[in-house]
C-alpha cells in the first residue's frame, strides 16, 4: 500500500489514481464496442465489395479481395433481370398499406381495451399476447386456404390484410399496456366538457399518443418489407411479388452467380437504409419520450 504523501490528505492523493482507472476503463469498453461494431458491419461491407465484381473476378480471387475493376454490371443486370422497380414499387405498397392500417387498427383496439375498459381486459391481452408467439409456419396453411377460398390469394390485398392482422396483434398488446396507465384526470376533464368518446380519442389520446404510433408504424413497415415466407407462399405471379422473393429468385438449381446476388441484396439493403435516415429522429424521439413517459 502506498503511503500517504505528508501534507496531503488520503483521499486527494488516491483521486488521480481513481480517474485513472475510470479512463482505462472507458478506453476498454470503447474498444469491445469498436469490436462489436466491426463484427456487424463486416457482412455488410463484403456484400458491398462483392456487388462490384464481375463472376470471373469473384471465381479467381475470392471473396475477401477488393473487385479489379469497379463495375456496375451486376447491379444492372440484377436491376433489368430482376424488374426491380416493379418489385421495389409492390414492397412499398404492401409495406406503406401495412403499417398505416396495422397502426390504426391497433389504436382502436386499444383505446377499447386500455381506456374503454371493456368486459374479460386481462384475457383479452393475453389473447394478443399469444398470438405474438405464433410462428409463420404454424398459420400459413389456414391463411393459404382462407385466402384461395376468397378470392384474396396471389394479389396484395391478401398478405396486406394478413400482415394488419399479425402486426396489430403486437400493437394491441403494446398500446393498451400503456393506455391501461392513461391519466384519468385529463380523460375525465374532457369528458366534462362535452367530449365524446371518439372526439377524445383523437383530441386527446391520440396526440399524447403520436411518438409511440411513429415508433410503431416504423417497426411495422420494416418488418413488413423483410417478410419472406408469408410473400413467397401467397404471391405467384411474378408483377405482384417483393424485393426478398425477387432476390431468391436469382438462385440458380445448378449455378448461381455470388456477385449478382450481393448485387441484389445491396439493392434490398438501400431502401431500408434510406427509410431508417428519414425517420431515424422522429423514432429517436418516440423512444425518448416513451421512456420518460
Amino acid at each position: 500500500m502506498t503511503a500517504p504523501v505528508p501534507g496531503i490528505p488520503a483521499r486527494t492523493a488516491e483521486a488521480p489514481r481513481r480517474a485513472r482507472r475510470r479512463d482505462v476503463g472507458r478506453w476498454v469498453m470503447l474498444a469491445i464496442f469498436v469490436a462489436v461494431g466491426i463484427v456487424i458491419v463486416s457482412p455488410m461491407l463484403l456484400v458491398v465489395v462483392n456487388a462490384f465484381k464481375t463472376q470471373p473476378d469473384y471465381t479467381t480471387r475470392g471473396f475477401l479481395s477488393l473487385p479489379q475493376p469497379w463495375t456496375f454490371d451486376q447491379i444492372s443486370t440484377y436491376w433489368t433481370q430482376s424488374d426491380f422497380p416493379l418489385k421495389l414499387a409492390n414492397s412499398f405498397i404492401i409495406s406503406a398499406a401495412t403499417s398505416v392500417l396495422a397502426v390504426l387498427v391497433s389504436l382502436l383496439n386499444a383505446y377499447a381495451i386500455g381506456i374503454g375498459r371493456v368486459r374479460g381486459r386481462l384475457t383479452l391481452v393475453v389473447l394478443f399476447l399469444l398470438a405474438n408467439l405464433l410462428p409463420a409456419e404454424a398459420m400459413i396453411y389456414p391463411l393459404y386456404y382462407v385466402a384461395k377460398q376468397v378470392g384474396l390469394y396471389n394479389t396484395q390485398l391478401g398478405v396486406i390484410i394478413i400482415f394488419v392482422a399479425i402486426h396489430s396483434a403486437f400493437g394491441t398488446y403494446l398500446l393498451a399496456s400503456v393506455f391501461g396507465t392513461f391519466p384519468t384526470a385529463l380523460l375525465e376533464a374532457a369528458a366534462l366538457d362535452g367530449a365524446s368518446r371518439w372526439r377524445i380519442l383523437w383530441r386527446v389520446v391520440f396526440p399524447i399518443s403520436r411518438p409511440t404510433l411513429v415508433v410503431l408504424f416504423t417497426l411495422f413497415f420494416v418488418w413488413t418489407w423483410n417478410e419472406f415466407y408469408i410473400p413467397l407462399v401467397m404471391l405467384v405471379d411474378d408483377s405482384v411479388q417483393t424485393v426478398p422473393i425477387a432476390l431468391i429468385a436469382q438462385q440458380g438449381q445448378h449455378q448461381t452467380s455470388i456477385p449478382l446476388l450481393n448485387a441484389g441484396a445491396l439493392l434490398s439493403l438501400v431502401p431500408t437504409l434510406v427509410f431508417f435516415f428519414i425517420f431515424q429522429r422522429t423514432l429517436t424521439r418516440g423512444v425518448t419520450v416513451g421512456a420518460v413517459k
